[in-house]
């Protein structure tokens, strides 16, 4: 299947793909689904099939676009074109006024209700006891998800799983910036490089924030006790990794990526390596300065968002490793880890990754941290 339009299409043939699924979704409601059932497809449709439809609505034909608005009216339990003048205003960033109604509005609220009177007749214990609570709960769910879409500003997540899922859904800064972008051409626009637009999770995931690495740093920045922990074991993981030792003593300059609150791993290197000067790269101010408590002067400290680039210079015959000689990637890297891996950013990598996240020479640094350190080369 190509990107080019279609004879029924008007944008691109990949939108036969959400029609279908759209089609496959309604057949699903029609088995009398369980209730997770209802809410999970109500949330993953209006996040992908009736999102991009309200931007670039797929037919060529007027007729078939306002019958499919009316078929996801009844599949989603709202009106599609009352939300989608909703959600246009949100993109101009103005106020919606229910003043500029539209008979469309009441057609299919009037064709919504009359599919809720068979469902009570038909299924009267099956409408008010599993899929009304399906369907609140996908709201709820679609609620979640538009917040932290937003909150701060757009905020795009990268995850190649969830934007094969979603339909690239996850490009939401990227979106924003170019609205009457097909969804299969967002992935193009580049990613965001402020890391205060993205996120490691999906938005509907985001709240797990509130109790994530950041939270679990501020905790340890509280406790000596905790600061001893951390700081031994990753000291004895850095020395069990032999292959590291040799690197550890011919290196001359070593980048940190994401010094973090405690900054474990500048403070494992000024001890393993004391001759080569130390680097971190961390895009927010005030997790350097809580740094800089423990780091000795030597430690050059640089605000700003890092990306591979800073380790890697295009000459005109290859692409020379110069900037560092090892790069240390933390647990918390926000971005594609993947391309660290296939392409390391340095001649030495050591990547802080999940304990199930065996790549390259490797040694486990907790079992109660559920972390691991693996060293790749580039």
């Amino acid at each position: 299947m190509n990107n080019r339009p279609g004879v029924w299409l008007r944008h691109s043939q990949w939108d036969a793909l959400l029609i279908v699924l759209a089609l496959g979704h309604g057949l699903l409601l029609c088995t009398t689904p369980p209730m997770w059932v209802v809410a999970i497809g109500l949330w993953w449709n209006a996040n992908t099939v009736s999102h991009n439809f309200i931007h670039l609505p797929f037919f060529r034909s007027q007729i078939l676009n306002e019958l499919f608005s009316a078929y996801l009216s009844v599949v989603l339990g709202f009106p599609q074109s009352l939300w989608r003048e909703r959600h246009l205003a949100h993109h101009r960033g103005v106020e919606f006024s229910w003043r500029n109604w539209k008979p469309a509005w009441l057609l299919e609220t009037m064709l919504l209700f009359g599919w809720w009177l068979c469902l009570m007749a038909a299924v009267p214990r099956y409408f008010s006891g599993t899929y009304l609570p399906g369907w609140i709960l996908g709201l709820v769910l679609c609620q979640i998800q538009g917040h932290f879409e937003h909150a701060g500003g757009a905020i795009s997540h990268y995850s190649r799983l969830y934007n094969w899922l979603f339909f690239n859904d996850g490009f939401h800064v990227e979106h924003h910036a170019r609205p009457g972008r097909h969804w299969t051409q967002l992935p193009g626009l580049g990613p965001a490089l402020d890391p205060a637009h993205q996120s490691r999770w999906p938005a509907v995931f985001r709240w797990l924030d509130w109790f994530g690495l950041d939270g679990l740093e501020r905790l340890v920045i509280r406790s000596r006790i905790l600061q001893r922990f951390v700081v031994q074991r990753h000291e004895a993981a850095f020395r069990r990794l032999q292959s590291l030792q040799p690197i550890l003593k011919s290196v001359e300059r070593i980048t940190v990526v994401g010094g973090g609150l405690f900054p474990r791993s500048a403070l494992v290197l000024q001890k393993l390596a004391p001759h080569a000067c130390l680097k971190i790269v961390d895009a927010r101010r005030d997790h350097l300065d809580q740094a800089r408590r423990w780091l000795n002067e030597r430690v050059d400290l640089v605000c700003e968002f890092y990306s591979p680039a800073h380790s890697v210079t295009q000459s005109s015959a290859a692409v020379v490793r110069d900037a560092a000689d090892l790069v240390v990637i933390p647990l918390a890297y926000i971005g594609d880890k993947s391309k660290i891996y296939g392409s390391p950013p340095a001649r030495h990598v050591l990547v802080h990754d999940w304990l199930w996240c065996k790549r390259g020479r490797s040694v486990i640094v907790s079992v109660l941290l559920l972390k691991r350190l693996n060293l790749v080369e580039g």
